[in-house]
């Protein structure tokens, strides 16, 4: 297999038996296989088995939903208005976030769902997409990946109202009095020194959250596509929303989010994810120790599809996925292929003109370059028209 670069995390004397593995899986519902199966089936068809086999493999279902939402905090700005919100996603949770209200378009306005990603400073996750002045962790944070914008900010002021919560494990939803942790801190008040010291202490207790999770018969993932899903909800409860224009975005373990919400929550409407795109032969083979977050791990979902097929049962909605030339965490052959099958599937659902696969000779970012394709994308699909270009946000110096 030539991945077009050298495997990062081959698995020594196992590698052969992870490899036939592998091998043996049926992948009855990636949707190439399943298509060449089934002569006359119908990507109708498909499209809802894959969707039920991944939203049985999330092991989560939270029940009835009471927003009781609150807004804590309001900001006006020049060319958008800011809330800090609270709102119930289960009976168990109550998800801090933030709530942006364009001004100079008319409302109701198009929405995005914006994800932080998973790399970076963990005691940040909503923050990291939102706001200034903020910690220096996380101009460092921006300067290196999104061109020191700050995303949610940088979407509301050309138009769109946008709601970015914490994901579980990050920012105000991060473990307290265990592992070392004191049973409150508060990250703005702490040096960058200090942030990265209990970054340590948290990615140390990441894995036995994941146990924690099984145990209580659940997934990472799954708490968290609902917890991304109820922010729908807390869309649709705003009347400068239009809920029939609402799309979702973000990078890395964002993009992944992107991905699954894209999947399976039917009021996304158009979807950017940047940073996540592979195919599960060539990511095994090329960097699992370096790409495999918790968020990946959906036991009974890999061994029935791949990670294309997420994208592809999303079709009709307009989906383009962004994906580096020069981004190390995932192989040359993953994303091309990847990107091959999912146009394939997009051609079988009747709608070619829906996906774009985005490929600029880029690291692992979201830079101001790929926030434009975004936007460009994003106008083309949620049909508003562009906010004068004085209400921009400039990247930082």
């Amino acid at each position: 297999m030539d991945l077009g670069r050298e495997p990062r995390n081959l698995y020594g004397s196992l590698q052969p038996l992870i490899e036939r593995m592998r091998a043996h899986r049926p992948l009855d519902l990636n949707a190439e296989r399943w298509r060449a199966a089934h002569p006359d089936g119908t990507f109708e068809e498909w499209a809802e088995q894959a969707r039920a086999c991944l939203l049985d493999g999330l092991h989560y279902e939270p029940g009835p939903l009471d927003l009781q939402a609150e807004t804590l905090e309001r900001r006006e700005r020049d060319a958008f208005i800011v809330e800090r919100i609270m709102f119930n996603t289960t009976p168990w949770f109550r998800v801090p976030g933030y709530f942006f209200t364009p001004k100079h378009v008319p409302l109701p306005a198009p929405a995005l769902v914006v994800f932080h990603e998973w790399g970076g400073p963990m005691l940040f996750g909503a923050d990291r997409v939102v706001g200034e002045p903020c910690h220096p962790a996380i101009v460092e944070h921006r300067a290196g990946y999104t061109s020191g914008r700050p995303l949610a900010d940088w979407y509301a002021s050309h138009g769109y109202a946008v709601i970015v919560i914490d994901a579980y494990h990050f920012g105000n939803r991060t473990p307290r009095g265990v592992g070392g942790l004191p049973t409150d801190y508060e990250p703005n008040a702490m040096s960058t020194q200090q942030i990265w010291a209990t970054q340590d202490r948290l990615r140390d207790l990441l894995y036995l959250g994941v146990r924690q999770l099984n145990w209580a018969g659940t997934t990472w993932m799954g708490v968290n596509y609902w917890d991304d899903s109820r922010c729908m909800d807390y869309l649709l409860s705003r009347p400068e929303v239009d809920g029939a224009r609402i799309g979702c975005t973000g990078l890395s373990g964002g993009g992944w989010r992107t991905n699954i919400m894209a999947a399976l929550e039917p009021r996304i409407k158009a979807a950017v994810s940047v940073g996540w795109m592979t195919t599960g032969d060539a990511q095994q083979a090329y960097n699992i120790a370096g790409a495999i977050g918790t968020f990946c791990l959906l036991p009974g979902v890999w061994n029935r599809m791949d990670v294309p097929d997420l994208i592809a049962m999303a079709a009709p909605k307009a989906c383009m996925v962004v994906l580096g030339q020069n981004d190390v965490l995932v192989p040359p052959l993953g994303y091309r292929e990847a990107a091959r099958q999912i146009r394939a599937a997009f051609d079988w659902a009747g709608c070619p003109a829906q996906f774009k696969f985005h490929n600029p000779p880029k690291p692992h970012c979201y830079d101001a370059d790929v926030q434009r394709e975004a936007l460009a994308w994003f106008d083309a699909h949620l049909a508003r028209t562009p906010a004068p270009a004085a209400l921009t946000v400039s990247a930082a110096p």
